[in-house]
């Protein structure tokens, strides 16, 4: 049976832009007007979180909007205060909705005497009282495994395969798609099958994180219009030296379609003096002005995904039915009609 409240929306300072373009996508959805409920959440001098919300949330479906992006420690410590102030004003259920989960690349001991800070966040999220996460393209699929209460992982390949037919759809027999190195194969594997076009892998070693030594092709891909696709786009400096490697080896054109554009520190003018054609994000994470700006950086929505995605959970529907275009197609009608 559907809840018989309505499903109520908080937001904090993370990403407000998206947070508003998802009450207003669920607006339309329901024939009602949805906005994110009023609350305060600021700082005191010494920077320590205040959160205060305004509206009675006794029995209410919460969802918190918040992703963990920069600055990493203060989106989510707002995000684990909002969660304490709600279940102390006897919210009914608690989702995190967090379109980049921040900490994800930590997700092993890669080396000895190193943290799984993944799990600490998981942990931390689930002691602060949350009791469902909404997320997108985890970096790794078994963090899902590092929680104790359901998590939804949403995939930003059924949207990207609509883009690409869309904007590609002239040339979708010279495409090929590229992971950036071997442990993204399965995630650039799920795009090529969606869009119909063979995959190659860019080898790469580093000497330490940040830094790659060597780049070797893996596949066939002079003469191809080339598409990275990975999650996380950070500095820039792998993928920019990714497509000029690919470009060396007789690719006509690359595109990336990177998840989560966090494009730290030189990331933007990377991708502005490289060779790639077009950086395609999305706004999981707030586009500063810098990247609105840039001319070969594009953004693509991610409101109408989550809109549905938090009705579904509200109502006790299908999430998982987001990943077929059959579903997915009509939610992003107005932006790919005639794809």
């Amino acid at each position: 049976m559907p809840a018989m409240t309505e499903p109520k929306l908080i937001a904090g300072n993370a990403n407000r832009p998206l947070a508003n373009a998802i009450a207003r996508r669920m607006s339309m959805h329901r024939g009602m007007n949805v906005a994110p409920i009023e609350a305060r959440v600021e700082r005191f001098n010494d920077q320590e979180i205040f959160v205060e919300v305004y509206e009675n949330v006794r029995g209410e479906d919460m969802f918190i909007i918040q992703p963990t992006s920069n600055p990493a420690n203060d989106n989510l410590m707002e995000l684990l205060i909002m969660t304490d102030a709600l279940k102390r004003s006897s919210a009914d259920r608690i989702t995190a909705v967090i379109p980049y989960f921040g900490y994800a690349r930590q997700d092993r001991r890669a080396k000895a005497r190193t943290p799984i800070s993944a799990k600490l966040v998981a942990n931390l999220l689930t002691e602060a009282g949350v009791d469902r996460v909404l997320t997108l393209d985890l970096h790794a699929a078994q963090i899902q495994g590092f929680f104790d209460i359901p998590v939804d992982n949403l995939y930003a390949a059924p949207v990207f395969a609509l883009d690409v037919l869309h904007h590609f759809r002239d040339r979708i027999s010279d495409l090929m798609v590229i992971s950036p190195d071997v442990g993204g194969v399965a995630r650039a594997r799920e795009l090529a099958q969606r869009i119909g076009a063979p995959l190659a892998i860019v080898d790469k070693r580093r000497e330490k994180a940040g830094e790659v030594a060597e780049m070797t092709v893996i596949g066939e891909v002079a003469g191809k219009t080339c598409i990275i696709v990975d999650d996380i786009c950070d500095t820039a400096g792998t993928l920019c030296k990714a497509a000029q490697v690919l470009t060396e080896h007789g690719a006509v054109e690359v595109h990336a379609y990177i998840t989560h554009g966090v494009l730290s520190g030189p990331a933007v003018e990377r991708v502005q003096n490289s060779v790639m054609k077009s950086l395609v994000i999305t706004d999981s994470i707030e586009p500063s002005e810098k990247v609105k700006a840039a001319s070969n950086i594009r953004i693509v929505p991610t409101a109408p995904m989550f809109a549905q995605a938090i009705l579904n959970i509200w109502n006790g529907t299908s999430v998982s039915s987001l990943f077929e275009v059959d579903t997915l197609g009509p939610i992003y009608e107005g932006l790919y009609s005639g794809t």
